[in-house]
Order: structure tokens, then sequence, then C-alpha cells
């Protein structure tokens, strides 16, 4: 389970960060992905990278799960990198061979937008490992429920997000197990031509596709089966509760906000 992809799954623990409202936890993310394009320097992202290991402790996630789940996405971190260092021209000329040119402005460039990235990935993970499929439904619909004044359907757009956050995890094991079934079957995914690498993929989608229409029907069916008709009328067992902790975490984001004003150059 460690070398799996992290995002969309949930881990039980009895961590501070497990214990707090959902919808503390979703506007924390939010105000995340907000204010971390606020950062322009070294000692703004270090500040939100501090952020970030403070949150991280808090929720008990071993480091080395996380590291492990950040491994499939290493390759867009990297490509993210390199297309920064071979198109941004700025700055002073660092290193030059033939067409090949590296500036001090695509350097820290690319470093600043690979952390941004990587930071980005944690946070949100985050919401997933400590909050369960049932609890993010629930704070969705809370804090979406403004929008019920002008007729919109908050309860299932709330479920329809939370299942598919659910099913990530679920939809890249399925992926997993039809490769390894058609590798075993002479099936190459790693080397040769782009354009065999192209072509050998199309006999994995179909097979993803035909398991993914396969495992939504039978949830709608189950759905079905135990009376559900919408969140019209419905009733909930679980009551969110806003606590002091949940406070906290919004004035520590604030906080956040601020210092990263103060510390734009």
């Amino acid at each position: 389970m460690l070398d799996k992809m992290i995002i969309g799954r949930y881990v039980p623990a009895n961590s501070l960060m497990h214990k707090m409202d959902p919808r503390a936890k979703l506007l924390l993310v939010f105000l995340f992905v907000c204010v971390v394009f606020l950062a322009n320097n070294v000692v703004s992202y270090g500040l939100l990278a501090v952020f970030t290991i403070l949150l991280i402790s808090l929720s008990k996630i071993p480091l080395r799960y996380l590291y492990n789940g950040l491994k499939p996405i290493f390759f867009l971190i990297v490509f993210t990198f390199l297309l920064h260092i071979l198109f941004t021209k700025e700055g002073e000329l660092l290193f030059e061979y033939g067409w090949f040119e590296i500036y001090e402005g695509g350097l820290i460039q690319g470093f600043f937008i690979s952390i941004r990235f990587t930071l980005l990935i944690l946070v949100t993970s985050l919401l997933t490992l400590t909050t369960s499929p049932i609890s993010i439904t629930d704070g969705m619909e809370e804090l979406l429920g403004p929008l019920k004044k002008w007729k919109m359907p908050v309860h299932e757009l709330a479920l329809m997000m939370s299942i598919a956050l659910r099913f990530i995890p679920t939809l890249m094991e399925e992926t997993e197990k039809i490769m390894k079934a058609q590798t075993a079957r002479g099936v190459d995914f790693s080397s040769g031509p782009i354009k065999d690498r192209v072509k050998s993929i199309v006999p994995l989608l179909v097979p993803l596709f035909v398991s993914s229409f396969k495992r939504a029907e039978e949830l709608a069916t189950a759905m079905e089966s135990r009376g559900y008709r919408g969140g019209e009328g419905r009733t909930k067992y679980r009551q969110l509760k806003w606590k002091t902790s949940d406070s906290l975490l919004m004035v520590s984001i604030g906080v956040l906000t601020v210092m990263l004003f103060l510390l734009r150059s």
C-alpha cells in the first residue's frame, strides 16, 4: 500500500487533523491553493514549506507514505522544472552548449514552480488522507448550503465530488492490474518508439473504461436498492461540530496569508 498513489485515499488515525471539522479542512485547502501563488521568493516559499510540515506533523501520516505516494507525480514535477529551464530566458546566462542555454531566471522560476506544485499536492492530499469520503460529502454540503437558495442541487454536487475523489485510488489500482495482465501477454509499455507506446495504451483504455462503467452501474444499483433519492428530506446521523482547533486552523492560514503579503518582493 505504501507505493500507491495517495490522492483520494483515507488513512484512519487518531491525530488532531483527523479530529478536525471537514469544513475547516476544506476551507484550509481552498485558501492554501489561493495563497500559495503569493509566494515569490525564498523566504516566502520557506514559510509555506514550514506550514506544510506542521500540517503533516499534526496528521501523523508517515513521511515514507507521503514520499512513496508522490513518486507517480515526480515525472510531472521534473518535466515542469525542465520546461522552465528551456523556455525562460531571463536573467544572467549561466550555461550554454549549442542551442541549450540555462538562464538564472529560468532556473529560479523552475525551482519555485516545482516547490509550489509539490506543496499543493501534499496539502490537498492531506485532506483525503485525514478525512473520510462521508465527512468530505457532509463538509462540502454544509459549505455549499447557501447555494440552495438558487435551487442548486448542493447535496448531489457534494456527493459527486466525494465519489470522484474516492474512486481515484480505485481506478489507479485497476489500471495497474490491467497493465500487469497485458505485460504478461507481451505488451511493452516502457520501451520502443513513442508511436508504439501510444498504440499500446489503446488496449489499456478499453478495459479500464468498461470496468469504470461497471463500477458506476454497481454503485448506482446499490444506492437505489438502499432507497437513495437525493438530499431532499434527508436527515443526518453525523452532526458536524466546529471546535476551537478548527478556529485556530483558520487563524493560522490567515496569519500565513498576511505574512506572505508582507514578504512579497
